[in-house]
């Protein structure tokens, strides 16, 4: 009896994945865009690069979108219109070439991209995210079904098994003594095995992101909101992070950056348009933290004037912002190397800054999401000095032998690189 519960039940997992093979073998969309293009692009609105949703429709043909994906830098060189117009309308960024990505897989990124619809603002104003979460989340809803299912199954085989036994004491014929499924050696062998497996993908999974923070987002002392004074007054990230082109770390201004511009401005007055919330949903009032810079800046807004002891220094304290990005002590890793002579852009590492109010950590850091990141990525050789040095090189992307550098084949590789 146990033999045929087991093949029942192994023929209803069986079904389930026939009729679930289209899902599994057509691309996800969703996480094609996620993994390889949301660093640069928004569905619905201009980014580093253009709004996504129906760009499509504008391209000249669909093989042209295939070859503009897997080599924007190659219809650049060649002269083409359309390329070199949107090159030049977003101020010459190169986009970095996806030539893994299989046509089916581009057509799956542009079918998600147009089915993005713009939130809905509902009775209450709050946007319709949480409908669009309860789309995603049918999951859940396959779970219970199939667990459903099973039970149903259990309970037919229970029944099944009391009614063939109240049978065969009917007409004298004896029953089989049944083993107990947690005495089974079978049962035993498959849990024992199944724990084995489950245990080392936890230690294992447990050691590769130990030290990990991917989306951490904690209190800052200040409510500081990017989106306000890089999105949507267009301050510019090196204004404040100054060192981020010129040494090895970014920089966090000091107080009397930010007075720089606060000595002025001392409230907020965008509550209307945009009011500042956590990410909890509570409410801040903007201008008490501006009173709240000045308490670490020691600016007395009525004097307009630093207040200063009685030897003229002033009563300035600095502000103990939480560091978001961390990296192992190990490993080296240089702002200005990427910024000034990569051309990387800030979104690419940290995600599209201009629009958080309170910033997370958008990308693992991870050492495989770096070396990804160095064979994929195309060194900008145009009118960049710094791989002046490279001849070899140059000749080839002259005479056509070559298409394109990447950083893995200039020593982006190279252990010492990062581990010095």
């Amino acid at each position: 009896m146990f033999r045929i519960c087991y093949r029942s039940v192994l023929s209803f997992f069986v079904v389930l994945l026939l009729c679930n093979v289209p899902a599994i073998a057509a691309p996800d969309g969703k996480a094609l865009f996620m993994s390889n293009c949301a660093s640069c692009h928004n569905p619905l609105k201009d980014a580093t690069g253009p709004a996504l949703k129906g760009i499509n429709a504008t391209f000249p043909s669909k093989q042209w979108g295939y070859d503009w994906v897997h080599n924007s830098a190659k219809l650049i060189a060649a002269g083409d219109k359309t390329a070199v117009d949107i090159y030049n309308k977003y101020n010459k960024a190169a986009m970095t070439p996806f030539p893994q990505l299989t046509e089916e897989e581009i057509d799956a990124i542009f079918a998600y991209v147009n089915s993005v619809e713009p939130p809905k603002a509902d009775k209450g104003g709050e946007t319709a995210a949480a409908g669009s979460q309860s789309t995603e989340s049918n999951g859940w809803l396959y779970t219970v079904i199939t667990l459903s299912l099973l039970v149903l199954v259990l309970i037919l085989w229970k029944a099944n098994n009391s009614l063939r036994r109240a049978a065969n004491e009917k007409e004298g014929i004896p029953n089989e003594k049944e083993i107990p499924l947690y005495r089974s050696k079978l049962v035993i062998a498959v849990t024992a095995i199944l724990i084995f497996i489950l245990s080392g993908y936890w230690i294992v999974n447990g050691a590769i992101n130990e030290g990990r923070q991917q989306n951490y987002q904690p209190l800052q002392p200040i409510y500081y909101s990017h989106k306000v004074h890089a999105g949507i007054n267009q301050v510019n990230c090196l204004y404040c992070h100054a060192g981020a082109e010129k040494s090895r770390q970014a920089m966090i201004p000091s107080s009397n950056v930010c007075m720089n511009c606060h000595k002025q401005i001392n409230s907020y007055s965008g509550e209307e348009d945009h009011p500042l919330k956590t990410a909890e949903g509570k409410t801040i009032n903007g201008t008490e933290q501006i009173q709240l810079l000045y308490k670490y800046a020691g600016w007395d807004p009525v004097k307009k004037d630093y207040i200063r002891d009685e030897n003229g220094n002033i009563k300035a304290t600095p502000i103990q912002w939480v560091k978001i990005h961390n990296l192992p002590d190990h490993v080296y890793f240089n702002h200005s190397q990427h910024v000034a002579v990569g051309k990387v852009q800030c979104q690419q590492c940290h995600g599209n800054i201009e629009e958080m109010d309170e910033v997370y950590q958008f990308a693992p850091l991870s050492m495989g999401w770096c070396i990804n990141c160095h064979r994929q990525t195309e060194v900008q050789f145009t009118n960049n000095n710094y791989y002046s040095i490279f001849s070899k090189y140059h000749e080839e992307l002259k005479s056509g032998k070559r298409e394109k550098v990447t950083e893995a084949e200039l020593g982006g590789m190279e252990c010492q690189k990062c581990h010095y």
